[in-house]
């Protein structure tokens, strides 16, 4: 698969202004970030006045110390680009260096490092001067005319600290100064801004640890006895796979850093792909400090047989359904001669009318900013100004040991970007592709780069419209292609695809792509399991349900900042028998403003076809119908548990669809930050929302929390195939027409007999030439 070559677009800020814009400007007036630092944990800093001052001429002639260059323009980095491998670098050695004394130094686990994403005025001023989509317009106007300032606010990090000796999780926010400068013999350019301790909370999970773990259990005396008692001699087979502890009761309290590890076994030691998750190894109880990595409880409590090794158990090629591959598979070939329909520069992506920025964390993954539509005479419309998957949750619902604990957080107990896949690895995108690569901390400080972490490409999607007049025998038809966006991940035995399909007409659709491999228990002979299905002789796979929850940041026909979005919930009534439905058929869509946060957490509906409208509350279509954006539900669920259930205390969140929150620059997580080990209720969204902000008029947020209840069937068995679930972002009264209609026709037609292979009816199953 080929990469783009990316087309250069200018970044100097000389090339988007005309002469007469650069004699007007008069001065800048200051900017500053508006929401003050009052959060303890998250303590952002606000962006200084100070920090962006105008174009002078001391700025053209400034010195720096001797071998130092000066920046003489805007910064290279946008300040929404994702960090690059040396600023991780320069924050991590940053807050070591800061360390008080060398064991607290040598003490200090790096977590996280990530963007501190400024004021959403800071990034408004990025887009209209100093990077594409260069839109002056994007700032608010002022009496004084056009204003161009001479650099933008030094680049921030923030990170989560955890020391190995004390237990404790400290959070940095650290100043890039001059990264991009100079950056020489591992001397660092940065400065802390500040630093706090949270108390009472672990921070999530590291493959480091995970390795660490597996190493103790698989050393510990009385677990090789009890491998034994299974038949297990070669602990080389085995897998220990280190779930977090969740919170169930006081035990599991964050003052301990502790894993309660699930366990496996392979059945040969040449076959390094072989499925270990076909052979669970039950009735063993370990609990481990993860802190200092000991075995602090061990039980043997049931002696559970190992399934016997099924010969479906397999995945690789030749190894499954009796050791038969396809052999009628012709090979499918996505080409574009011309190369693809988008451009690129940096993270800026350009396709169709559609324009936005790329962006990549350590927890959320792919993130989406500053999503906006070219609207012909009307410009630029913004849409959203962050998109994302801010968490997920699996609850089990087998109430049997180790099944009832198995309720993962995996974005904020382990980290959905820091478990992504380099996409060169296998065939994940079809087509002419651009990649992007991803820079991560590890546990000891040292950046790691996942290459080919992001695909973009474009996609065939069927007909976009097709209309034929009967009269005439003429037709119209449009091909649809959409803009995919993705990364995949994998989170022990699962595969999470994330997936942001920009279309022709305006929509956006968010999908979420479950696949791998399920997670198995096992049974006594005879023994059958009501919360699971039994797919092997010895071995089921309990019910269990996904969920995810998507941050839209809206910002719906607005500039950054401003407050003039609103939320309508519509819901499809039968009219009333009567004289307006005499003959009993009508029907009508009923709209309610959601005034307040308390008012809107909402579920989703299908008997009433219930949606939500984002609407801005100033601007009007040709019609007069306020702008929107609709947010349609695909298929969904709630959880399937009672209200006392142990991981509702931590995911309060899942109890709604929709939550509807006034922008609030802390709050990203709607679990709080810290879900591992936290026996807080109701922290986070839940919390959030007992404000009761007011929402008729805002800065909207929207959570969407949608989720697929996987009953497993057999054909799950060994892998379980793909399952699609989401929903879309779709215009609503937001265009004075379909945007569909310039969409140029094209040739798609290919008959069989030009290509010398016509085909007769199939006899005896078998497709013949003529």
């Amino acid at each position: 698969m080929a990469a783009t070559q990316e087309k250069a677009t200018p970044c100097c800020p000389d090339a988007a202004l005309s002469s007469e814009s650069k004699s007007s400007i008069l001065q800048l007036r200051n900017a500053s970030a508006s929401d003050p630092a009052d959060d303890p944990i998250r303590n952002r800093a606000s962006v200084p006045p100070t920090l962006i001052r105008p174009l002078d001429s001391t700025s053209a002639n400034a010195t720096a110390p001797k071998g130092l260059p000066v920046m003489l323009r805007a910064q290279s980095s946008h300040p929404l680009e994702p960090l690059s491998a040396a600023e991780i670098s320069v924050a991590v050695a940053t807050v070591r260096a800061a360390g008080a004394t060398p064991e607290v130094r040598d003490s200090m686990r790096f977590v996280e490092v990530a963007l501190v994403e400024p004021d959403k005025r800071v990034v408004a001023l990025a887009d209209a001067y100093f990077f594409p989509p260069f839109q002056p317009s994007l700032l608010p106007r002022t009496k004084g005319g056009p204003m161009i300032p001479s650099k933008l606010p030094p680049r921030q990090a923030r990170l989560v600290v955890y020391n190995k000796k004390s237990n404790e999780t400290s959070v940095w926010v650290v100043e890039l100064s001059e990264v991009h400068a100079a950056t020489r013999g591992g001397h660092h350019r940065g400065k802390v801004i500040s630093s706090q301790v949270v108390p009472d909370v672990q921070p999530p999970m590291d493959a480091m640890e995970y390795a660490e773990c597996e190493a103790v259990v698989k050393d510990y005396p009385p677990f090789r006895e009890a491998m034994k008692k299974r038949g297990i001699e070669d602990l080389d087979l085995v897998m220990v796979d280190p779930w977090c502890a969740g919170y169930h009761s006081e035990a599991d309290a964050p003052s301990r850093r502790l894993a309660k590890p699930l366990i496996f076994c392979r059945t040969e030691s040449d076959c390094p792909m072989e499925n270990g998750y076909a052979r669970p190894v039950e009735g063993i109880h370990v609990l481990v400090d993860m802190q200092n990595m000991v075995v602090l409880e061990f039980e043997d409590r049931k002696l559970v047989p190992l399934p016997p090794a099924d010969p479906l158990r397999n995945y690789t090629p030749g190894e499954t359904r009796g050791g038969v591959d396809r052999s009628d598979v012709k090979p499918l070939q996505i080409i574009q001669p011309e190369g693809p329909s988008f451009r690129v520069n940096g993270h800026f992506v350009e396709w169709q009318k559609w324009n936005f920025r790329i962006g990549f964390t350590s927890r959320e993954g792919l993130v989406i900013y500053s999503v906006a539509y070219i609207d012909g005479s009307r410009g630029r419309r913004p849409v959203a100004h962050r998109l994302s998957f801010v968490e997920m949750v699996v609850p089990y619902g087998d109430p049997n040991d180790p099944h009832y604990r198995k309720n993962a957080f995996d974005a904020g107990e382990d980290g959905l970007g820091k478990n992504a896949h380099s996409l060169k690895k296998g065939c994940d995108c079809l087509g002419y592709i651009k990649y992007f690569d991803a820079h991560f901390t590890n546990f000891t400080g040292g950046v790691e780069t996942i290459e080919n972490c992001v695909c973009l490409h474009e996609e065939d999607h069927g007909i976009l419209w097709k209309h034929q007049d009967w009269r005439t025998g003429l037709a119209e038809v449009r091909r649809s292609r959409r803009l995919t966006v993705s990364f995949i991940c994998t989170v022990a035995n699962y595969e999470y695809g994330f997936y942001w399909h920009f279309y022709q007409d305006g929509k956006i659709e968010a999908e979420v792509r479950l696949t791998g491999i399920l997670s198995l228990g096992a049974l006594q002979p005879g023994e059958t399991r009501k919360y699971g299905t039994t797919i092997a002789p010895g071995l089921y796979a309990p019910v269990h349900q996904h969920f995810f929850v998507a941050r839209m940041d809206m910002a719906v026909d607005s500039k950054p900042g401003e407050t003039f979005n609103q939320v309508v919930e519509v819901n499809v009534k039968v009219e009333e028998p009567g004289k307006n439905n005499v003959h009993n058929n009508a029907f009508y869509a009923e709209e309610k403003l959601l005034k307040s946060e308390l008012q809107a957490m909402r579920d989703c509906n299908p008997l009433s076809a219930r949606h939500w409208i984002v609407r801005h509350t100033r601007n009007v279509n040709r019609t007069g119908q306020l702008t929107g954006y609709k947010l349609v539900p695909g298929s969904n669920c709630l959880p399937l548990a009672g209200s006392e259930a142990k991981f509702l205390r931590r995911a309060a969140f899942l109890k709604h669809n929709l939550w509807v929150t006034s922008y609030a620059r802390d709050e990203m997580y709607p679990g709080g930050e810290f879900p591992n080990q936290n026996p807080r209720i109701g922290e986070g969204l839940a919390t959030w929302v007992k404000q009761d902000r007011s929402l008729e008029e805002a800065d909207i947020v929207l959570w969407y929390v949608f989720g697929v209840t996987h009953i497993p069937r057999l054909e799950d068995w060994p892998v379980m195939p793909v399952e699609h679930i989401g929903f879309t972002l779709t215009p609503h009264g937001f265009f004075n027409c379909s945007t569909a209609v310039d969409v140029p026709p094209n040739t798609c037609d290919m008959d069989l007999k030009e290509n010398g292979m016509a085909t007769k009816p199939i006899q005896n199953g078998l497709l013949a030439k003529l």
